[in-house]
């Protein structure tokens, strides 16, 4: 641990409005993600997650935790109940992401919290596409929020870290998490500690944050370091200016998209006609936030959509999103070139998705950009 570090824990923990003091910092967004579920859930165990999700997590879910004996059950979450029925009397928590990447689906996160609930288990949440500015899905029952600092709260591509935060009201004392009832051996022996029922009451809102810090944070060592949460700080501070302008700049490049021969469709939840607009008013304060996904009309997409990348000369062809430059990518063949055409289609990854990062620059010169390169894509 280090000052830097605990003041960025804080200062995120505020802004999402969890407990004050309930803030990890990781080395990563997916190192979050990782611990997140580790620290609720061991062998024999599994969580109950939403199939349109990132890439590098579903894999993660798909294949690296079955391996350590946790079984991930993936289901539509467009419907909420689907949760509910993959639920047994194992399963440790429910996940979804805020707005998924790339598909930028909007998940009922409310309803999938009161589906969580009624079970005694507690909803993760990767708000990452969302970000606190434009989502705090603890006012909609979420319990906690896993996040890659790397981007849009960073906001400049010049670091990487991740975040989670505990909204500090779960009880997990409650006789559904054996690894908050069963003593800690790692912490104590056979007489160890018991995270959910022998901390003091003071301390007891801060259950999951001292677990993860004691057990997964220290012996695995994915910490952050002082230097990326300075640089995280600072990115904070200018969050809430910049993603007005990144709001502002997608709509338009989503409007421009539409209405271009060359584009088979748009997907953009701030468009009126898009399926996920109603939702963007409830979750996203009617912003469509800062991604925009688009398909490009070829008989060969993942041919197209690699001919539009490659003739972009503002946007950077990068896989992060969040900076401040436009950025644009192919998933098909790059993030999620790892799943099959079947689990890509679950994971919301179309062939022919063409994923935008929409920057600050001024949004003439982005769409200038757009246009000359899909005027040169054999359409």
């Amino acid at each position: 641990m280090n000052p830097t570090t605990h003041i960025l824990e804080s200062r995120y923990s505020q802004l999402e409005g969890g407990h004050p003091l309930a803030g990890v910092c990781t080395s990563s967004g997916t190192t979050a993600i990782f611990y997140s579920i580790i620290n609720l859930a061991s062998e024999g165990d599994n969580i109950v997650s939403a199939s349109a999700l990132y890439g590098g997590t579903f894999t993660m879910f798909n294949d690296i935790l079955p391996k350590f004996g946790i079984e991930v059950r993936f289901v539509d979450g467009g419907d909420p109940q689907n949760f509910v029925d993959a639920a047994d009397d194992k399963t440790r928590a429910f996940f979804c992401e805020s707005v998924s990447n790339p598909s930028l689906e909007i998940f009922d996160l409310e309803e999938i919290a009161n589906g969580a609930h009624s079970l005694g288990l507690p909803l993760i949440c990767d708000s990452t596409f969302s970000t606190p500015y434009l989502c705090k899905p603890f006012d909609f029952g979420a319990d906690i929020i896993a996040t890659s600092a790397t981007k849009w709260i960073g906001g400049h591509g010049a670091c990487v870290g991740g975040i989670i935060v505990d909204k500090g009201t779960f009880n997990w004392g409650a006789g559904k998490h054996p690894l908050y009832d069963e003593p800690d051996t790692s912490y104590g022996g056979e007489a160890g500690l018991r995270w959910g029922h022998d901390l003091p009451e003071s301390l007891a809102p801060l259950a999951f944050k001292l677990r993860c810090y004691t057990v997964p944070l220290r012996n695995l060592g994915g910490c952050m370091s002082p230097d990326n949460a300075w640089i995280i700080i600072q990115g904070i501070e200018t969050l809430s200016l910049r993603m007005e302008r990144h709001c502002e700049n997608a709509l338009a490049v989503a409007e421009y998209l539409k209405d271009h021969p060359k584009v088979a469709w748009v997907r953009y939840p701030g468009l009126p006609d898009d399926s996920q607009y109603e939702k963007t008013q409830k979750y996203l304060k009617g912003k469509g936030g800062a991604m925009v996904v688009f398909g490009i009309k070829s008989s060969d997409a993942k041919a197209a959509g690699t001919q539009f990348i490659d003739s972009l000369v503002l946007h950077s062809h990068v896989a992060n999103v969040g900076d401040a430059r436009s950025l644009a990518i192919h998933p098909a063949s790059t993030t999620h070139s790892q799943l099959s055409e079947e689990q890509q289609l679950a994971a919301g990854v179309a062939p022919d998705l063409v994923r935008l990062s929409v920057g600050i620059e001024t949004v003439s010169d982005i769409i200038a950009d757009l246009e000359q390169a899909l005027d040169k894509v054999d359409a």
